[in-house]
């Protein structure tokens, strides 16, 4: 499917880091291109080129380290590479030059974080139940303890699933409506029943509340552009029996 697409943010130019898309990899039907999804049932050693391939594209030399996400609020430091061994979290930090933290996404948010000053980076997977219990202020927390200092910190928030895109139930909007009745501002209406969710809009809100000044979005909608980027809902529209999963990428060069 081409050259590996690499999109990147000015608020991190001075740190290694991507945003991948699909393109660039060797994986075939649904999951073709670039998926790199342990947990898909694609071909292992297809998912294990691409893993490498992605990798390389970023920092190359580097140990990737990738977590087994579970939709929680839980951070973990890392300072030497723990391979195939996931533990269970959605953001990484670390100060540890040579690590490259991915964070696997198909819809849900990915941030990558960074203090260029104290030489301080992590990364977070953000979908709503992480968002709303605050995956984004943990991970700033954890870049503080190792030294990082909330106003040095940029963010930039990579290819998620965009408004339009993202149609929720009525028992949804309540849930974030009875956690902040401010959330409204998030939500627009849909059909009957049904609102559209501003999570990218919802996470840069948090992220800000956090103390964080330097915050870009990269507003791709993952949805809507099958060519480029995987989508769990749109696997799930179309009845597939799986889907692929694209990765976003942040690692320290050593001095």
């Amino acid at each position: 499917m081409g050259a590996i697409e690499k999109l990147t943010s000015s608020a991190l130019s001075a740190v290694a880091h991507g945003f991948l898309g699909r393109s660039g990899g060797v994986s075939a039907g649904i999951y073709a291109g670039l998926n790199v999804g342990l947990g898909s049932a694609d071909n292992r050693a297809a998912i294990d080129e691409n893993r490498v391939r992605a990798a390389n594209a970023v920092l190359s030399g580097a140990a990737l380290n990738t977590v087994h996400q579970i939709h929680s609020n839980k951070v973990i430091t890392v300072d030497r590479p723990f391979g195939d061994d996931r533990p269970e979290a959605d953001a990484m930090v670390t100060a540890t030059p040579g690590i490259l933290l991915g964070i696997l996404t198909a819809d849900c948010v990915p941030i990558l974080f960074a203090d260029e000053q104290a030489r301080v980076i992590g990364a977070a997977h953000s979908g709503w139940k992480g968002s709303i219990t605050g995956i984004m202020d943990e991970t700033v927390k954890a870049m503080v303890k190792l030294g990082a200092s909330r106003e040095n910190i940029a963010c930039a928030i990579g290819p998620c699933i965009a408004q339009k895109s993202y149609e929720v139930d009525e028992g949804f909007f309540e849930r974030f409506i009875e956690a902040d009745p401010a959330n409204d501002h998030f939500f627009i209406g849909g059909k009957a029943g049904h609102y559209q969710f501003d999570i990218e809009g919802y996470v840069a809100a948090r992220l800000a509340a956090a103390g964080i000044r330097k915050i870009e979005c990269m507003g791709e909608d993952t949805y809507s552009q099958p060519d480029r980027f995987f989508s769990y809902r749109r696997t799930c529209h179309k009845a597939e029996s799986d889907y692929g999963r694209q990765i976003s990428l942040i690692g320290l060069t050593q001095q």
